[in-house]
């Protein structure tokens, strides 16, 4: 149990520094070139695992649709939303923002779910999320405040993977196929999809940076996003989904100062927002952890 929580905090460290590493990559090259990199790196891991494991089959291409959208939406385009708007965003600011991932996951699943009925703790938390969402963009800065765009390129990012649980939930949960296996399926075929759809001129300029060459192959590919898949899957199978989801409240926060130690201008707003959203989080999912069992037992389940 104590190796768990470990694994949860380090997986709470890996995503929050993930930020710095896009700034300095994007910084060299584009984002759809720094979602290349990062998701190849990632896929040779994970495909090394499976291999291993076992896990990887003949039989699953008949489930090839499936691991094509899921590609997309919680990965090609995911990604490509984080790293547009950290390319564009203060890496505080986009590490907080990235902390309003279950409040977008949760509204889909309520939209097109419907498994848990609102309530008034529910509502304020998306209240609260959205106002921190609000707050993030410095919105009494006026033109000096953060590039509107960025913010939507992460609530962009946020939206497709709260999307792409609802699309796991209808069509692959019922499936039963290994985590590890969709995981592998995932990103290899988002890897073939960005191998055709990225510009490649200029991508040497990453090696001109030792710092942003490890940062991209290293920080967001081979831990970012391999061994973060690894670690989640570690953490889901001892300490279940709900404990595992406390590493996105570590996150935002390792973001945040990250952020300050590299010299970024932290103010009183970007704190308040990002207690915003946490707080959101915090009340949206403990109104599921006190409605479901009730959800239950009027259906019999």
């Amino acid at each position: 149990m104590p190796r768990a929580y470990a694994a949860l905090a380090a997986l709470g460290l890996i995503w929050g520094s993930n930020f710095i590493f896009m700034k300095w990559v994007t910084a060299l090259i584009s984002p759809t070139q720094t979602v290349f990199l990062r998701v190849l790196f990632g896929f040779l891991p994970l495909a090394v695992t499976a291999w291993r494991a076992g896990v990887i089959t003949r039989s699953q291409l008949r489930h090839l649709p499936h691991f094509a959208i899921m590609s997309v939406l919680a990965t090609t385009f995911y990604y490509y939303g984080f790293v547009a708007g950290t390319a564009l965003l203060p890496t505080s600011v986009a590490g907080l923002l990235s902390g309003s991932i279950p409040i977008f996951t949760f509204i889909c699943a309520w939209l097109f779910l419907r498994e848990d009925r609102p309530t008034a703790r529910m509502a304020a938390g998306i209240a609260l999320g959205f106002g921190g969402i609000a707050l993030s963009a410095r919105p009494l800065e006026g033109a000096g405040g953060v590039p509107l765009a960025g913010v939507l390129w992460m609530v962009a990012g946020t939206l497709s993977v709260g999307v792409s649980f609802v699309y796991a939930r209808l069509f692959l949960s019922p499936l039963k196929l290994p985590p590890l296996a969709l995981a592998t399926w995932q990103t290899g075929l988002a890897t073939l999809t960005l191998l055709v759809l990225t510009d490649f001129t200029g991508i040497g300029a990453i090696a001109t940076d030792h710092r942003a060459l490890l940062g991209g192959v290293v920080g967001l590919g081979m831990l970012g996003t391999g061994g973060a898949f690894l670690i989640y899957y570690f953490i889901i199978e001892n300490l279940g989904p709900v404990q595992a989801s406390g590493a996105t409240y570590i996150a935002p926060v390792v973001a945040v100062i990250i952020g300050a130690a590299v010299g970024e201008r932290i103010t009183a707003l970007e704190i308040l927002a990002l207690a915003l959203i946490l707080g959101g989080v915090v009340l949206i999912q403990t109104s599921k952890r006190v409605v479901m069992p009730r959800l239950k037992q009027a259906t019999g389940s």
